[in-house]
Formats: C-alpha cells, structure tokens, sequence
C-alpha cells in the first residue's frame, strides 16, 4: 500500500472512531460524506485513468479531490475566502513547482522519493497560505495539480511532447499527502492558539466566589 492509499486508511479509522469530528465540522462535512469520500478517492485510485488526449486524469488522484474543493469553495462563509483560497493554490503551485525544478535529476542524489518533498512542502505552503482548514485543504490539492500543470505546460513550449498525468501513481500520494497533511497542520496550529488564548483570559470573578457546586463564598 503506497503512503496515500495509507494516509487514506488512517484517516478513515480515525473518523470511524469518532475522532476529527471538529475538522469535518470546519470543512462542512459529516462521518458519512467524509468516509465515502475518502472511499471514493482511495477505490478511485485504483481505476484505469481517463484519458483526454494527452491528459490522463485519476479518478482518486484528481477527479475526486478537485470535486471536494469545489464542494469547498461553494461552502465558504465569504467571498475573501474564495479569493484567498484560489490565490493560496496559485502561489503553492508555484512554490511546487519551482521547488521541482531544483531537486537534483540524479538518482544517487537524491534520499528519499521527491514526491514525498513535493507532498509535504506542498502540504506546508498550503497551511501558511490557506489560514483555514478548508483553505489549506483546497491549497494543497488544487497547488499541487497546478504545479503538474504547469511542468506540462513549459514542456510543450520547449516542444516536449509529454503526456500530463494528473493524480495518477506518485502524484496521487503527493496529492492526498499535501491535502491531508495542510489540514492536520491547520488543525494543530488552530488547537496550539486556541489553548493560548484561553489561557490568557481573566478568571471570572463569580468562578472565585462560588468555587463550590452551587455553593457561596461565606
């Protein structure tokens, strides 16, 4: 099983456990939607791609996620919301990209799977640049499909002709790696500033003078 297949599987146990109920409540999803989702991303990936062409798009890889951001971005609360989320997805697909284009080429060079650094960078700019789970989620799959979007694109203007695969194999690890992983980080940034912010507020005052259930301060 390849690291998206098993971010996937985990995910689906934790919220079958009743854990993450707050992010799902944040991303206007319930148990149920998220698990077929999560279902229909993880089977999808299994599925011959579609091919349009010279584009081969994943049904889990892409299709899928790229419908949830959708599904995200007609839920915002605002329109700046909107904007800061397709803004977000630029700049990470850009920050992809350029990463892309300075990783070593040599094999021996390199440590570990460069879809993993694109997965977690993408991951990273997506939490610093969507400042919300719902943006950081749409961040890091529409950022990382538009990194792929673009290599094809400079491609075809250095008259390679390539075939763009979209989600498919390792793209779809870096796809679910970068989207899952912006939200984790949102979600602990959002839990580390919260418990912060409590504990700077001011005890109240009746909290001192009925410390006891129901009982007062003689």
């Amino acid at each position: 099983m390849n690291v998206g297949m098993t971010v996937l599987a985990v995910a689906s146990v934790l919220v079958l456990f009743g854990l993450g109920q707050r992010v799902l409540d944040k991303m206007h999803l319930t148990d149920r939607a998220a698990l077929i989702l999560m279902g229909i991303i993880f089977f999808g990936g299994l599925l011959p791609d579609i091919v349009l062409g010279q584009v081969s798009i994943n049904i889990g890889g892409a299709l899928a996620p790229v419908g949830v951001c959708l599904y995200l971005l007609f839920r915002a609360d605002t329109r700046g919301e909107v904007f800061r989320a397709l803004i977000g997805s630029a700049l990470t697909a850009g920050a992809v990209f350029l990463l892309g284009r300075v990783m070593p080429d040599e094999p021996e060079r390199i440590i570990f799977d460069p879809n993993y650094v694109y997965g977690i960078a993408g991951g990273v700019i997506a939490y610093l640049l969507g400042r919300s789970r719902r943006g950081a989620f749409i961040c890091g799959v529409l950022g990382v499909l538009g990194a792929d979007i673009a290599v094809a694109v400079m491609n075809r203007m250095n008259g390679i002709q390539q075939m763009l695969y979209l989600g498919s194999a390792g793209a779809m690890d870096v796809v679910v790696l970068s989207g899952f992983l912006a939200v984790l980080l949102s979600e602990l940034a959002g839990e580390i500033l919260e418990r912060i912010s409590r504990g700077k507020e001011p005890v109240r005052e009746e909290a001192v003078l009925h410390p006891a259930k129901g009982g007062k301060q003689k």
